[in-house]
């Protein structure tokens, strides 16, 4: 199931954007660039739904629990440029900023992310850029995922291009914990404060047991059935 967060904005919501005089001219071509990227995001995620269904065919039953996708708003598009300290043009929004497009799969188990991700990159037309793997390596706040920032061809009427896509898989119980992570975080404002940091270091870790034990009993149960 893929969930699209669709991105309700147009050439005239710019007038509404703070500073949008300084940040317009690129606002604008940024906007003219969504069919693009949104058509490199839609293909990431039929190819995706894809080999889902080619899984579910083969196994009998399916990795992906569900897909969510989203095109980055010309407001998070500013935040992050100021942020990177980029200049305020088009070439350095497609240079710098390489998750316009981004693709979050949540599946059931942690072996599933891996096999998902081989078959995807096994593609001819799927090119990797890079690959960020913070289920082995945990980030500093427990966060748990695979990410892949992957380039594939998207056909327009007149040319192709290569068009990059940032995808993220976890599994049911770290997308949980980023998305509570995620709302703590907003809540607050700002950097939690170091207690709550270590007890949300320790829920991580948690949910991370749990789908190692989770993913042993699937495992025993596919043994006892042979």
């Amino acid at each position: 199931m893929i969930l699209e967060k669709r991105d309700a904005f147009s050439l005239q919501t710019l007038q509404n954007l703070p500073v949008a005089g300084e940040a317009a001219p690129m606002l604008r071509e940024y906007v003219a660039l969504l069919p693009v990227y949104r058509g490199a995001m839609k293909l990431a995620c039929t190819k995706l739904e894809v080999l889902d269904d080619e899984f579910r065919m083969n196994y009998g039953r399916a990795p992906v629990h569900h897909i969510e996708s989203r095109i980055k708003s010309p407001e998070s598009i500013l935040r992050k440029m100021r942020r990177k300290d980029l200049p305020l043009t088009v070439e350095a929004l497609r240079a710098g900023v390489r998750d316009i497009a981004g693709i979050r799969v949540v599946c059931a188990y942690i072996n599933d992310i891996y096999c998902l991700a081989e078959m995807l990159l096994k593609q001819e037309d799927v090119t990797l850029l890079r690959r960020r793997d913070y289920i082995v390596s945990p980030k500093e706040s427990g966060y748990r995922g695979l990410h892949l920032l992957i380039a594939v061809p998207v056909h327009l009427a007149a040319r192709r291009e290569t068009v990059p896509v940032e995808i993220q898989l976890r599994t049911i119980a770290m997308d949980s914990w980023a998305s509570l992570e995620h709302e703590l975080q907003y809540k607050n404002a700002a950097e939690l404060p170091h207690q709550f940091a270590d007890q949300l270091r320790m829920c991580a870790e948690t949910a991370s047991v749990l789908d190692r034990n989770m993913q042993s009993i699937m495992q025993q149960i596919d043994e006892m059935e042979g």
